[in-house]
């Protein structure tokens, strides 16, 4: 994006701001810098000189010499305009200086015979036009010895600034005012508007109907009658200029200037031009060639948004206009378009024809639906200016379902806890209040917030904390050695996440990222999928429903190259949808899982050991180690299946109660070799987003017990299908606060033990923290518990 400092100081006063200041604020509040271009160095020992004498050159018929001032001295000037008089003020290059056009320097010469210490310049040699029939004649009253830039408003400095994908708001000069008044906390100026029409549907001069309202959300147009197109203003030229368009003529000028300004494209149809005096707003559905503006024949597909009249496309909608229907020296009648296209219907139609242009570089990121009225109203009270036309009285607004600012909350304590310090909350809603948005409520522990609709980017409450942090000043946060916060290590969200990649890096596992759109052969669960309406590739044509196919993608390139031994983690999100069709963010889900993945050897041979391959163990014991390192051993259950399932060979899943918190085991071979992967690898996925949801005692500390443990034993003969879970449930229930642990240590299978049985042994743990226990209390407990089992499961003790 091209800033003019010059334009930008027509709606905040900067003139006491220095360049650097005002690029340090932009850069780190988020919009980078990348080029400062000061137009005034182009025009140093340039000046405003006053000729005081001119006489001919005694060598030359053509030449004359000049004695010319710039306020302190008085130099002798060779000059071969034949406009040149005594008494004039003009551009006056002295010894050093470089001529913008040519790139040549000044010297003192000699120019038949006689010495010339400077030189008169033409506006062709300024590089402000192409006129070179004489020299600059300036105003009698401009002062002498001042720099030209200064007189002619060539001392610009223009910012090259990188705007992010998500701050469309920012694509403007007022965008940027904005943010720069927050920055330095200054009111900023609107632009203003005399005029403000009654709103219709339609007037008697044109007819606008639109038949895609999803493409389209909303259509203003205004017209404006009896025009005169000639050239702009001298003002409106520069403007331009300054950000490298090229002026055209006074309407299309005003237009293109009302994009810079406001950051909302605008279009203007010749309305004599336009059949029936219609515009329909509707996909064509049919493939058709189109002449743009450029005269370029364009192949429109049947799914475009164009532009029509009663009988043919005249615009590309949100890209280009038509040669059919453009401006000219002979048009007479406008009609100004001002409309809300959809970001994605737009960014189809410009990336399948290969074009981008100033209105679909903003429309694809999402220009404000509640903008297009004012941005018509000003450039038609423009185009009334400057182009002698008259408004019809009436905006047509064609707009049946308005987008509505939505609110968010913003916690004044979590501002507190995500920055590491505390900010004054005056200065908070300051901070919102100069950005433009809407406190809805204050309360004493949080600010309710309407988001306009200019930030598509403000979401959640995390959104609203960057932004008082990057208005704030990222440098103005200071450096605290210690934070007295108290935090949950297991429900905050920065901690708990950093505890655990710092449990499985100390385990030797290595991070990875992987890329959340995937193909559609990738897909695990393609039923519940969701499809990208616009992929760059087909590699990247769905949301991921698990952290698996990219895990497995991470693996597979690594055996490639010969790595064979992994131990990789993953920390993301997947989505998955809830309802068949997506029209609101009800219709899926987001949630956050962690995945960890084993695959090749645990050791490696040695002279000392054998070596040894990952196996279902190793997978459990890192499972349970990063449980236990971060305060997860609650009471979750682990539950096992030998008889697989479309992923897994044999797996084990993670409950907490009724709710399961993740699913791992062996994967099948099938599903491996999809991916080149001929080695067995474990993994475990878990949802992080759950267990943040689980509320777990604070641990306190107890001394060491003072009594003796007794431990009992026994083994049970079962149905196969009852858990081993149903039946530790079952144990605690039946047993007394003596019982502390039961432990599940052997199960067995076999055909002596009758069919459809098996065996689950379990150790027992009873003691008392007040006394020793008696053998008759445990033996109590131990038969009570004993035929409470064998009542509840048809067991049978074994021997």
């Amino acid at each position: 994006m091209i800033i003019s400092l010059n334009w930008l100081k027509n709606y905040i006063n900067i003139d006491d701001l220095s360049v650097d200041e005002i690029v340090d604020k932009l850069t780190t509040s988020g919009s980078e810098v990348e080029e400062v271009i000061d137009k005034s160095k182009k025009f140093e020992n340039i000046v405003v000189g006053f000729v005081k004498e001119v006489k001919k050159h005694p060598n030359a018929d053509r030449l004359s010499i000049c004695k010319v001032t710039d306020g302190t001295e008085t130099y002798d000037v060779v000059c071969g305009a034949p406009n040149v008089e005594a008494n004039q003020k003009v551009a006056f290059a002295k010894v050093g200086a470089i001529i913008p056009n040519g790139n040549f320097e000044i010297k003192k010469a000699k120019i038949r015979g006689q010495y010339s210490m400077g030189m008169i310049c033409a506006e062709d040699e300024l590089g402000i036009s192409d006129n070179h029939k004489g020299i600059l004649v300036l105003n009698s009253e401009e002062k002498t010895g001042e720099p030209i830039a200064k007189t002619l408003n060539l001392n610009d400095v223009i910012l090259d600034i990188a705007i992010t994908p998500n701050r469309a708001d920012s694509l403007s000069h007022f965008g940027i005012a904005r943010d720069l008044g927050a920055l330095f906390n200054r009111k900023i100026k609107h632009p203003t508007l005399s005029k403000f029409g009654k709103i219709v549907q339609n007037n008697k001069l044109v007819n606008i109907q639109v038949e895609n309202y999803e493409k389209c959300p909303r259509y203003t147009a205004i017209v404006v009658k009896n025009v005169k197109v000639k050239a702009s203003p001298d003002w409106l030229k520069l403007k331009l200029e300054s950000v490298g368009l090229r002026p055209i003529n006074n309407i299309v000028d005003i237009t293109n200037f009302v994009l810079y300004e406001l950051g909302q494209p605008l279009h203007a149809f010749d309305l004599d031009k336009l059949s029936d005096s219609k515009i329909v707003v509707k996909t064509l559905n049919k493939e058709q060639k189109f002449t743009t503006l450029d005269s370029k024949e364009r192949s429109m597909l049947p799914s475009d948004l164009m532009i029509c009249d009663g009988e043919k496309p005249v615009a590309i909608a949100g890209i280009m206009g038509g040669e059919n229907s453009e401006v000219t020296s002979n048009t007479k009648n406008i009609v100004i378009e001002s409309a809300y296209f959809s970001p994605s219907s737009v960014r189809k139609t410009a990336k399948h024809l290969n074009i981008s242009t100033d209105a679909s570089y903003r429309f694809e990121r999402g220009t404000d639906p509640n903008i297009t009225i004012k941005a018509a109203l000003r450039a038609a009270e423009l185009i009334e200016k400057y182009a002698d036309g008259n408004i019809d009285g009436n905006i047509i607004d064609i707009y049946p379902k308005k987008i509505e600012p939505k609110s968010v909350s913003i916690r004044f304590d979590r501002i507190t806890k995500i920055l590491g310090f505390e900010i004054p909350k005056k200065r908070i809603m300051e901070i919102f209040e100069s950005l433009e948005f809407t406190i809805l409520d204050i309360r004493k522990e949080k600010l309710e917030i309407q988001i306009p609709t200019f930030r598509h980017d403000i979401e959640r409450e995390i959104d609203l904390i960057e932004e008082v942090a990057r208005i704030y000043g990222f440098d103005d946060i200071p450096s605290i050695n210690h934070i007295s916060i108290d935090l949950n290590p297991k429900t905050d969200e920065l901690i708990f996440e950093d505890n655990l990649k710092n449990t499985l890096v100390s385990l030797g596992f290595n991070e990875v990222i992987s890329n959340s759109l995937i193909s559609d052969d990738k897909t695990i669960d393609n039923t519940r999928s969701i499809k990208v309406l616009n992929p760059q590739s087909n590699e990247m044509s769905r949301l991921r429903t698990s952290l698996i196919p990219g895990m497995l993608l991470n693996i597979s390139r690594n055996l490639k190259v010969k790595e064979q031994n992994l131990k990789f983690f993953e920390i993301g999100e997947v989505f998955k949808l809830k309802n068949t069709h997506i029209e609101s963010f009800h219709d899926f889900e987001e949630n956050e899982y962690l995945l960890i993945a084993i695959t090749g050897e645990q050791s490696m041979k040695s002279w000392y050991r054998k070596k040894q391959q990952y196996d279902f163990y190793d997978l459990k014991g890192y499972l349970e180690e990063l449980f236990n390192k971060n305060s997860l051993d609650f009471d979750v259950t682990d539950s096992y299946n030998i008889n697989g399932n479309n992923l897994f060979e044999y797996y084990f899943t993670k409950h907490y109660k009724n709710t399961e918190l993740g699913i791992g085991g062996k994967l099948k071979k099938e599903l491996l070799e999809h991916y080149d992967i001929s080695q067995n690898v474990f993994i475990f996925e878990l949802n992080i987003d759950l267990i943040k949801k689980i509320k777990t005692e604070t641990k306190k500390y107890k001394p060491l017990l003072k009594y003796p443990k007794v431990y009992r034993d026994f083994a049970f003969v079962v149905d196969k299908n009852i858990s081993f879970e149903q039946v530790v449930k079952t144990i605690k229930n039946s047993s007394s606060n003596l019982l502390k642990n039961v432990k599940l240590f052997d199960i067995f299978e076999s055909d002596t033990l009758g069919e459809g049985k098996k065996s689950l042994a379990f150790q027992l743990e009873y003691y008392d923290f007040e006394k020793t226990l008696t053998e008759d209390e445990i033996d109590k407990e131990f038969w009570k518990t004993i035929e409470t089992v064998k009542q509840n499961f048809k067991a049978e003790l074994r021997g």
